[in-house]
């Protein structure tokens, strides 16, 4: 394994506001990169991390908000329901916060590291880390969901 670079937003190729298209090699290459994306994640203090903020340009990412590390390779949301408020940050926006309104629960299908398909869901904080997760595959940051910027007193 090995720790990976984290794309800031002020990458010049804009390579967060790009979408990501579907992994179609389900091969050492992916798995070393979700071992990579996991490790990275775990060094940086974080919950998840997409692709793009690796610069992987696929649909896949890691989830892991304590109760171990979950991975979605060509995620597709099915349904969710409900909404929570609440404050999100980002690996790629170091130091920034925000209030975000996302959906309370989620459904999601999506392929393991060996293409097998399953369906899982999640409820409050796993919720909204699959939400900003899957955001990332499709160009989309949590400012681009804010509707307030939180100061470092609110935090």
């Amino acid at each position: 394994m090995a720790k990976r670079m984290i794309v800031k937003d002020n990458d010049p190729d804009k390579t967060l506001h790009k979408k990501c298209r579907p992994v179609t090699d389900f091969n050492k290459k992916l798995w070393d990169l979700l071992d990579d994306m996991a490790q990275t994640m775990y060094e940086a203090e974080g919950v998840g991390l997409a692709g793009p903020q690796v610069g992987f340009l696929r649909r896949v990412f890691v989830v892991d908000i304590g109760d171990g590390i979950m991975e979605f390779v060509n995620p597709e949301i099915l349904e969710t329901s409900g909404e929570q408020d609440g404050s999100e940050g980002c690996l790629s926006f170091p130091g920034e916060y925000a209030m975000v309104k996302r959906p309370n629960y989620v459904k999601v299908k999506a392929q393991d590291r060996h293409g097998e398909v399953f369906v899982t869901e999640g409820e409050e904080f796993l919720a909204r880390a699959i939400c900003h997760e899957n955001d990332h595959l499709n160009g989309v940051v949590f400012k681009d969901r804010m509707y307030r910027m939180l100061s470092p007193d609110e935090l």
